[in-house]
């Protein structure tokens, strides 16, 4: 279930809000100009479908949002438990960075945790299938996709070319790291 826990960045331990309410999730990222999204399960996907299967399933979504925001691409990516390459490829996006562009995802399948660092305040957003989120270009944030990863995802670009993280230097991601994993259900 999709949840989001607030936090003040110097503590860890005592939530400032805890919610699973999608419609408190989506109106309290709106305050902080990020998009939080429930889209109905209006699609019968297999679990092998193919890009191509997605793209056609959500057509109607991805054309709203291009019109809406002019991202111009989108592709899907996912990732398995048993991908020989899942530790590198967590590790990859555990430590805060920002983007020069708007990081977009629906969650066709599975789950990750988008954490967001935003003035004093921490945002762990849990999405799952169904969710779709977009952080804005030059918010600092992590991605956990957990140790054992399994998720589908449609991705929005303005530009394809220009998805580079640009690491903060912080340790702040790390000091939140096992309130993630709990999210996540490893905790």
């Amino acid at each position: 279930m999709s949840r989001l826990t607030v936090y003040n960045e110097n503590d860890t331990n005592n939530p400032l809000l805890d919610t699973d309410d999608a419609d408190r999730i989506a109106a309290e990222m709106d305050k902080v100009g990020v998009l939080f999204e429930r889209w109905p399960a209006e699609h019968a996907l297999p679990a092998d479908a193919s890009a191509e299967q997605i793209g056609e399933a959500y057509a109607a979504d991805i054309e709203r949002l291009q019109a809406q925001f002019g991202y111009a691409t989108w592709d899907v990516i996912g990732l398995h438990p048993e991908h020989p390459q899942k530790d590198a490829m967590r590790a990859k996006f555990l430590d805060e960075h920002t983007h020069s562009e708007d990081e977009v995802r629906f969650f066709v399948d599975g789950a990750g945790l988008f954490t967001l660092h935003i003035g004093d305040r921490v945002y762990a957003t849990l999405c799952e299938a169904d969710d779709l989120i977009s952080v804005p270009a030059g918010t600092p944030h992590w991605f956990d996709m957990g140790d054992k990863p399994h998720f589908k995802v449609i991705r929005l670009f303005n530009n394809q070319e220009g998805w580079v993280a640009n690491f903060t230097g912080t340790d702040i991601a790390k000091d939140f790291r096992p309130a993630g994993e709990q999210m996540l259900g490893q905790g």
